[in-house]
């Protein structure tokens, strides 16, 4: 399997005389996510957590349920990697049907998407009972960093996590957000997952936790995952801010392990605002 850093050779400038030495980067490889052997997206990604990734991109992008992908195979190629999933006839007859080609840098989510109406798309609403408390909201924040090795080797790559119960169930990291929050898509769903993704029991609930911004392509993935509560440490867009509240996620940013603002759907929040914290309506 291909290395997800590497040391390269720098030199460093600062009040004094240059420092010679090398500093371990994220490696960025073209991974191509073909389907039934035609190639949907093609993304700069970290290689790494690849079936993740397949399970999860097939999920938030609705292409093809758990159970409707029979294998997933990794095939390394001398530019890249090739992920191939074999879907079943049915997510084949709608992948034909809505077939796009996405040749997209890490940031971006929604590039190669063809129609206003499919980037744009409603969400249904998201079904939940699950509640979170402003102390878990900050100590799933103070947690974050220490679930973070490739971050904190490399201090280049974006995380996405899933908080419940007092702690993170699985992270995933990659150099693309999007990336990132697909690789979390797939390794929730191997919880409590039996043969082809079919499910003994649910996925559990809890809340995504992410390094980066929220725009609505991230919200449209925490929606298609089913889960309520979405927490970033940087700001929404207002668009994002719009589809979460649609869709009945609570989102919350600009989160600290001090302090944090909540945009929709507070009532999620057990115990109500707590002193010192600024929640936006």
């Amino acid at each position: 399997m291909m290395l997800t850093h590497r040391p390269l050779p720098r030199r460093t400038f600062g009040t004094g005389a240059p420092v010679e030495g090398s500093r371990l980067l994220p490696e960025e490889v073209a991974v191509a996510l073909s389907f039934n052997g035609s190639t949907q997206a093609v993304m700069m990604a970290t290689p790494a957590d690849l079936v993740d990734f397949a399970y999860g991109f097939a999920l938030t992008e609705g292409l093809a349920r758990p159970d409707e992908i029979e294998t997933v195979e990794i095939v390394e190629t001398p530019k890249g990697i090739d992920v191939q999933i074999w879907v079943s006839p049915e997510a084949e007859a709608r992948l034909a049907r809505r077939r796009r080609t996405m040749a997209g840098p890490v940031g971006c989510g929604l590039c190669g998407i063809d129609s206003i109406d499919e980037a744009m798309r409603d969400l249904p609403p998201v079904e939940s009972s699950y509640r979170i408390s402003p102390a878990e909201v900050r100590a799933a924040i103070a947690a974050l960093p220490s679930a973070q090795p490739l971050h904190d080797t490399t201090r280049a790559v974006h995380a996405a996590g899933l908080w419940s119960c007092g702690a993170f169930l699985a992270v995933r990291e990659d150099v693309g957000r999007h990336n990132a929050l697909d690789k979390l898509a797939g390794a929730w769903l191997k919880m409590n997952s039996v043969s082809k993704g079919a499910f003994a029991s649910p996925p559990p609930e809890g809340a995504v936790v992410l390094t980066s911004r929220v725009s609505i392509d991230m919200v449209q993935k925490v929606a298609a995952m089913g889960q309520s509560v979405l927490i970033a440490v940087s700001a929404p867009t207002a668009h994002a801010v719009a589809m979460a509240d649609a869709a009945g996620i609570t989102l919350i940013a600009l989160a600290r392990p001090d302090r944090f603002e909540v945009f929709t759907h507070e009532s999620r929040l057990t115990g109500g605002p707590a002193a010192g914290e600024s929640h936006v309506a």
